[in-house]
């Protein structure tokens, strides 16, 4: 169920190949209604336009191109429109797309729809995307779209004032749904077999300030409603802010079965003097001492993030202090970002602009200090049997299924299990954003 009104945003999805990229458009449409989104009939006024791409043929290339020369008009008639690109074709060339096309807001593999919702409310939106990219994922089943996972949003706009972020003037002021229509909804989808549910906002856990009355709850009370509810397994939420991120919510995660050992927790910058050009209202020693807190009460969980490179006037010193952060935490994974001024927003404003080059060097450098220490972190996974809900078969090698684990690692593995079906799976190897192994027989996790 999506949320309309003057704010509404709207979308439009142009698929290419096979049957199977039909269903992760359904499934991408699915989480844009979440987010409040509606199709729009072309591309012409759409605000965000999306290519689901094939591994495409040289006449499907040429078509494609042509496709997305459409979308830079656009783009550059209208800046502020998000284009983002999607599917095997993404896969196969990965960083290539934003040197060949800098006009491309995101790009991601096939199956990755998650990542479409995480990048989406991210903090990061208004930032050019170096996304990073994983391997294959597991498509699902010619089924109907969502059949065991679903995206429910619980709020839209922001009352943060980021100053590289355009969601505030797009989307308006915080606005929560009422905790009982998001309960009938998430039970509604429980009554259909959905099994795993990620609740979308642009700011989660300042979830249910602006409500009154019987309705008024905190974002952990309502992470505590929605694991009562019969039949939901699994729950997820993206993206929070680290200046809410309190105790609570990790002990909802720590004492509630269906919450999901996994945080992510957006950084932006390791430099409190950065942080403050960026508004972000939390400085470094607070968001080491958020880190601290969840690691006192979930020592296992995994913790992902968001980080910008290049904003304006950041010093070597502060990329380094960006690194050290970095190398301290010991995160999972990240999204990251080359900084990328959006009109209309007070950073677009601001001199000291990082040279191109340089920002293209910290790139490299962050993404290798970021996957090594998540290479360092998934090891911790060898030789345990994690509860995999699994997605589908594997598309780099179709003997074999993929699944995801409760820590959001993805999870190839050896099987005969179904899609839907939460399976143990010993874990032989690890590398930074994949898992392998092969499934326990005669075990059927919940």
């Amino acid at each position: 169920m999506g949320t309309t009104g003057p704010a509404a945003k709207s979308f439009h999805v142009t698929t290419f190949g096979c049957q199977m990229n039909e269903h992760d458009s359904e499934r991408m449409k699915g989480m844009l209604s979440a987010l409040g989104y509606s199709e729009a009939p072309s591309r012409e006024g759409a605000d965000l336009i999306l290519f689901n791409t094939c591994s495409i043929r040289e006449n499907a290339d040429s078509r494609f191109i042509a496709h997305l020369g459409e979308a830079k008009r656009l783009k550059g008639e209208q800046p502020d429109i998000v284009v983002g690109v999607g599917g095997c074709w993404a896969q196969s060339v990965k960083d290539e797309v934003f040197d060949r096309f800098p006009f491309v807001d995101v790009a991601f593999g096939p199956g990755q729809i998650h990542k479409l919702a995480e990048f989406l409310t991210s903090d990061s939106i208004s930032a050019q995307g170096y996304f990073e990219f994983e391997d294959f994922a597991g498509h699902l089943p010619a089924r109907r779209a969502r059949p065991f996972q679903a995206w429910v949003q619980i709020s839209q706009g922001c009352n943060c004032a980021c100053s590289y972020c355009i969601v505030p003037s797009t989307r308006g002021r915080e606005s929560s749904r009422r905790s009982g229509e998001i309960l009938e909804e998430v039970r509604g989808l429980a009554a259909e077999g959905v099994r795993e549910v990620t609740l979308l906002g642009q700011n989660v856990n300042s979830y249910g300030r602006d409500l009154r009355g019987e309705e008024k709850r905190t974002f952990a009370e309502l992470l505590r409603a929605v694991d009562a509810v019969d039949g939901i397994d699994r729950i997820r939420y993206t993206s929070p802010h680290p200046k809410d991120m309190k105790e609570d919510v990790v002990l909802a995660h720590a004492e509630c079965p269906a919450v999901c050992e996994h945080i992510h927790l957006p950084l932006q910058s390791g430099s409190s003097r950065v942080l403050k050009a960026m508004r972000r209202t939390y400085d470094r020693e607070r968001y080491l001492d958020r880190v601290a807190l969840i690691r006192e009460h979930l020592p296992d969980a995994a913790l992902t993030t968001d980080i910008i490179v290049g904003f304006p006037g950041e010093t070597d010193a502060d990329f380094e202090e960006t690194l050290e952060v970095v190398e301290e935490v010991g995160y999972d994974g990240a999204f990251t970002f080359v900084f990328s001024p959006r009109r209309g927003t007070e950073a677009a404003a601001l001199e000291q602009r990082v040279p191109h080059p340089l920002k293209k060097e910290r790139m490299e450098r962050l993404v290798e200090a970021v996957q090594r220490r998540a290479r360092e972190r998934s090891q911790r996974f060898v030789g345990r049997t994690l509860n995999v809900l699994v997605e589908g078969p594997s598309r780099t090698d179709p003997a074999r299924l993929r699944g995801r684990s409760r820590h959001n690692k993805a999870v190839n593995f050896e099987g005969t299990a179904a899609a839907g079906e939460i399976v143990a799976v010993e874990i032989a190897s690890a590398t930074s954003q994949t898992l392998m192994g092969s499934e326990r027989l005669l075990s059927r996790a919940r």
